[in-house]
């Protein structure tokens, strides 16, 4: 599956979830999964709690985010001292 694909498992509706990117076909958002994964849930379990997403889903919200990211560019709001 190419990128272009597996991207398009994430729409953006302003009719839906406010207009934050989501699963196609659900309101979870890119978001949400994310953050699920971020605090250490597995694609396993996230699929076990959410019926009838596939790991594919999963994957379009990593990638969405990666895309999303790749032209930002970051700012230090203040040096780290050692």
């Amino acid at each position: 599956m190419n990128d272009k694909e597996i991207l398009d498992r994430i729409v953006v509706n302003p009719k839906v979830m406010v207009g934050k990117p989501v699963i196609k076909g659900t309101r979870l958002t890119v978001e949400f999964i994310l953050g699920l994964l971020g605090q250490g849930a597995t694609q396993e379990e996230i699929l076990k709690e959410y019926q009838g997403l596939e790991v594919e889903d999963i994957q379009a919200c990593i990638l969405f985010a990666m895309k999303s990211l790749a032209h930002t560019d970051f700012i230090p709001l203040a040096l780290e001292t050692e």
